[in-house]
């Protein structure tokens, strides 16, 4: 079976659900529909990184297991559990790959951000697009200021953008291709999945 765990949906079972439609509907769009891996929606990073761990010790050899967390800092060229150890302090499981951290650089917010079309369709003429950073290397931007850059330029719209349900509304309107051409990132995440479905 192949599995993702997801950072996001916190504490309460409907954001659970909401986080994995997010997901699934953006994975759909990027060509997994019918081939669609398990997602589970872990609430915080520890939490998907100990379910991770659990079920990496515990898969068969034909199992894919990955999970899909923001890098919280730009990844400057480290490969990821590198970047994790750094960052996290987390240690790499015996026999896990590379290719089973799937990152957000630097955040769900960043993906979101890359993506000005489905922003103007979702929050509408109250949308400020100059409040927004600048699509070039939106990867080296810290997380706080690309979500601080979000909620500033969302902040008259009437569904003004916040972490949680909102957040999860964004993200099933995603374009792949929007995020491909701006996010090395994304583009990792959508090869590695392509190569493992």
């Amino acid at each position: 079976m192949n599995t993702i765990y997801l950072e996001g949906g916190g504490d309460s079972k409907e954001l659970h659900i909401r986080c994995r439609k997010g997901f699934r509907k953006l994975l759909e769009k990027c060509g997994f529909k019918g081939q669609m891996p398990k997602l589970v929606a872990c609430g915080g990073r520890d939490s998907a990184f100990d379910d991770f761990k659990i079920a990496h010790a515990n898969k068969s050899n034909s199992d894919y297991v990955s999970m899909l967390i923001d890098s919280e800092d730009p990844l400057n060229n480290l490969d990821a559990w590198e970047h994790l150890k750094i960052r996290d302090g987390w240690d790499k499981p015996l026999d896990s790959e590379d290719d089973q951290v799937l990152f957000m650089t630097t955040c769900m917010e960043t993906w979101i951000v890359a993506d000005r079309d489905a922003l103007a369709k979702h929050y509408g003429n109250e949308l400020q697009e100059s409040a927004l950073p600048p699509l070039v290397n939106l990867e080296s931007r810290h997380r706080h200021d690309i979500q601080n850059d979000l909620f500033h330029a969302t902040r008259n719209c009437s569904n003004a953008y916040k972490k949680g349900k909102r957040s999860f509304d964004v993200l099933e309107k995603l374009s792949p291709h929007e995020l491909e051409s701006h996010l090395p990132s994304f583009v990792r995440v959508k090869q590695i999945l392509e190569n493992r479905f």
